[in-house]
C-alpha cells in the first residue's frame, strides 16, 4: 500500500495510482461519517461489506450497458476502477420523503413522491455541499447542458434498475446519491456513473418493517449498522446467512476469487 501513490483520499475511499495508465485503485475505508464529518467514527469490515456490495451493483449496471467506472474487483477492500475526470456534483435521486426533503420542505418521512425527484447538490465540503440548480451548474461551468441531459438520462435509467433490484430482495430504495465522471478515450468523451453505490450512499428500508438498513442507523444513532449491511449484502445473494451473524472484520464477506 504504501509504494502506491495515493492521487485522493475521500471520507469513506482512497484512490491510488493503478496499475495501468487510465487506471486507478479504490480502497475502501471502514471510516463512517455524518454531518460533513462532524460525526464520525470507525466499524471494523464496513469498507469490505461497501466495496462487495458496490461491486455487485456496478458490475450489473455493467451488463445492462450503463456505463460505469468499474473494472473488476482486485480484493476484500480494493477495486480496479478507470479514471475519469469527475464532475464536482452530487446526483441525489428521490423516490420517497426522507433526510433533507422533510427537513427543509416539511413533508412526513415515508411519503411517496408523484415521481422521482433528482437533486443536484456541488460538492464542497467547505459549503456543506449546498443544493444548486442547473442554471448554477452551467454558469459556473461545472457541466454543459448536454452533459446534464446525459446525466439526467444515466441517473433515471439507474433508479429504475435498483429500485426493481432492492424490491426483488425485500427492500424499498428510498433514495440514492451517486456521482458521474468523464471519460476520455482517444477523441471522444462520455458520462459515465463513478463513486459508489452501497449503503452509504443509498437508503434502504425493509418493505414490510420499514426498519433502516443504511447509514441512517448511525446517523440517527439506531445502532445495528454492521448488522444492517449484512443483511443487505445477504439479501443480495454477497454473503451466506452464517456470515451475518458475525459483526465485524473481513470474514464477514466470502471471495470468489
Amino acid at each position: 500500500m504504501n509504494r502506491r501513490r495515493r492521487i485522493y483520499e475521500g471520507k469513506a475511499k482512497t484512490l491510488y495510482e493503478g496499475p495501468e495508465p487510465g487506471t486507478l485503485i479504490q480502497f475502501f475505508k471502514d471510516d463512517v461519517t455524518a454531518f460533513n464529518t462532524k460525526k464520525h467514527e470507525i466499524f471494523d469490515g464496513k469498507g469490505v461489506l461497501n466495496n462487495r456490495i458496490s461491486e455487485y451493483v456496478f458490475d450489473n449496471l455493467n451488463r445492462i450497458g450503463i456505463p460505469t467506472h468499474f473494472i473488476k474487483r482486485m480484493n476484500m477492500r480494493e477495486q480496479l476502477i478507470k479514471e475519469v475526470e469527475m464532475i464536482p456534483l452530487e446526483i441525489v435521486v428521490r423516490n420517497i420523503a426522507a433526510g433533507q426533503m422533510i427537513q427543509h420542505l416539511g413533508v412526513k418521512e415515508g411519503t411517496v413522491l408523484p415521481r422521482s425527484i433528482i437533486e443536484f447538490y456541488y460538492k464542497n465540503n467547505a459549503l456543506n455541499d449546498p443544493l444548486v440548480s442547473e442554471e448554477h451548474i452551467t454558469a459556473f461551468g461545472w457541466a454543459s447542458p448536454s452533459e446534464i441531459d446525459d446525466m439526467m438520462a444515466l441517473i433515471i435509467r439507474v433508479n429504475d434498475f435498483l429500485s426493481g433490484l432492492f424490491w426483488g430482495i425485500g427492500i424499498q430504495l428510498v433514495d440514492f446519491k451517486i456521482e458521474c465522471g468523464r471519460l476520455f478515450e482517444g477523441d471522444l468523451m462520455r458520462i459515465i456513473v463513478a463513486d459508489e453505490i452501497s449503503p452509504d450512499s443509498c437508503r434502504l428500508w425493509d418493505i414490510k418493517t420499514k426498519r433502516k438498513m443504511d447509514k441512517d442507523c448511525f446517523r440517527e444513532n439506531l445502532g445495528g449498522m454492521i448488522e444492517n449491511y449484512c443483511e443487505v449484502a445477504f439479501r443480495l445473494g454477497i454473503i451466506n446467512q452464517k456470515e451475518t451473524q458475525r459483526a465485524t472484520g473481513p470474514i464477514l464477506v466470502k471471495s470468489d476469487q
